[in-house]
């Protein structure tokens, strides 16, 4: 364990992604009050009049660092913050002896910052510059930030983002749980004969939501989950079919169903898919090496994966995703390179490169003592390969975000042919038009106001028997807020 103490309350959030990144099998707390837990390190934080001081002492209490940067009077609370972080980047790089890829960034968008340096008209050379003198950035990460955030502005350009908005639709069913997940998704065996309540449900908020952005253009639509393709071809079909009954899906750019994990995947739902005329779909492997398959809790083979990809081509399929995972369980170099090159013979038009996140709700840390022996590996060479795999085929990297416990302290990035970049991606990270989400556990963002904008959110129960029960809750709740947002603030008119 690793103890942070604060002479008030601040930046707390940022002081633990920071210290957790350099230490991440260790415990990190961070609190005002003494703590009095055995730990391998004591961190005091001390904010005073004209600087920050942090001190930091080993499990016996000897004085390993005692470092201050200034601070002045002028400074508003994102340059003390940064201050802040550069202390305490500099001591956790002297104590551990090493570097992190994304210097002392803790956001989760680090193109964030080149996108806005790019619009206030910054040149390349003084982004990157920034980028690594500031915020300590690699300069391998600083190019890649800056290239992305290129892109996204091009991207971006065909979005309408006072007049438009996205659809969200959950459907919170998996075959099985995998090791590493943390989404408020179940599995699809424990709820087989209770899929249609929640489908029930769903329209219901379906039809109750639709008005609120009927003088809008719907853009993009992306069902997600879990994963969709749990249900039936029958219930596919309804789902859709409800979705074309309330919304107008005229001005629609790109339809995404995540077609996730092959073992959900029949000739029969992706007709139903094509009937409807989805644009893109994920088969999405996470590893094309069977032993790490078995090990994560996916249930279904490397040839499954093959097939279901083979079978939606045969179907007219020809913007299909895959989705990646580096860092995952006893897989290295040799692993992640097997699994690139079998991707590359399916050829797909998109891929995305995950690293794993280690987050408290998954498998990995609720049962922690049960995988203690089990190596994570993630490295500036296998991120290196992903790219490099991708570049070979012609993808191109359109989107980054990063996550706390990032196996390596890497990131997740999209790598895509050119047209066949998902926009949606995109902007659920950019945050620049509101998305309407519907179904358990889906979070709405109302994105008002010119320049910069305000965002209200809007968040949907987990629980699937919650979510049936209480739906008319949720109706209401985002009546309320969209009646609040769009009524009672006259100066920010909603987007």
């Amino acid at each position: 364990m690793i103890t942070v103490k604060l002479n008030k309350r601040d930046f707390e959030y940022d002081i633990h992604s920071l210290v957790k990144a350099f230490y991440p099998r260790e415990e990190v707390r961070v609190r005002c009050e003494e703590q009095t837990e055995e730990a391998i390190l004591k961190i005091s934080v001390f904010y005073e009049e004209n600087r920050i001081r942090s001190v930091i002492l080993d499990a016996e209490g000897k004085l390993l660092l005692d470092g201050a940067s200034p601070i002045r009077q002028d400074m508003d609370r994102i340059e003390i913050k940064n201050v802040l972080k550069k202390l305490l980047y500099s001591q956790m790089k002297k104590l551990t002896g090493t570097s992190l890829p994304w210097g002392d960034l803790t956001g989760i968008r680090p193109t964030r910052i080149p996108m806005n340096l790019l619009e206030g008209g910054y040149e390349d050379a003084q982004i990157l510059s920034l980028l690594e003198q500031e915020y300590l950035v690699s300069h391998q990460k600083a190019a890649l930030a800056l290239s992305i955030a290129k892109r996204e502005r091009a991207l971006l350009e065909k979005i309408d983002a006072r007049s438009g908005y996205s659809l969200y639709v959950g459907i919170p069913f998996c075959p099985s749980i995998c090791l590493y997940c943390s989404f408020s998704s179940s599995p699809i065996s424990m709820w087989k004969n209770r899929v249609d309540e929640y489908l029930e449900a769903l329209f219901r908020e379906m039809a109750a939501s639709k008005a609120y952005f009927q003088d809008k253009r719907l853009q993009t639509v992306y069902i997600g989950g879990g994963t969709p393709t749990t249900l039936t071809p029958d219930q596919l079909d309804r789902l859709l079919g409800q979705i074309e009954k309330n919304f107008d899906l005229s001005h629609v750019l790109e339809y995404t169903v995540e077609a996730g994990r092959p073992d959900s995947i029949t000739r029969e739902k992706l007709q139903v898919l094509r009937k409807h005329g989805i644009s893109r779909i994920s088969i999405n492997p996470q590893t094309m090496n069977q032993k790490t398959l078995d090990v994560i809790g996916r249930i279904h083979t490397v040839e499954r994966i093959r097939e279901s990809f083979m079978l939606a081509r045969e179907l007219g399929f020809d913007n299909i995703n895959m989705d990646l995972i580096v860092g995952l369980p006893l897989e290295g170099e040799a692993e992640v390179k097997r699994t690139l090159e079998q991707i590359g013979e399916l050829d797909p038009e998109s891929v995305t490169v995950h690293s794993l996140a280690l987050k408290r709700a998954t498998r990995l840390n609720l049962m922690k003592d049960l995988y203690q022996d089990i190596s994570f590996e993630n490295s500036d060479r296998i991120m290196d390969l992903c790219a490099a795999s991708n570049a070979s085929r012609g993808l191109y990297p359109y989107y980054l975000y990063r996550q706390k416990n990032m196996a390596g302290n890497y990131e997740n990035v999209g790598y895509a042919r050119e047209g066949a970049e998902g926009v949606y991606n995109i902007l659920i990270m950019e945050e620049i038009q509101s998305i309407l989400a519907l179904g358990a556990g889906a979070s709405t963002k109302i994105v008002t106001g010119p320049s910069p904008c305000r965002i209200e959110r809007i968040e949907n129960v987990k629980d699937i028997q919650n979510y049936i029960e209480r739906i008319d809750e949720m109706i209401l709740r985002k009546r309320k807020i969209y009646e609040y947002t769009t009524d009672h603030d006259a100066r920010t008119p909603l987007l």
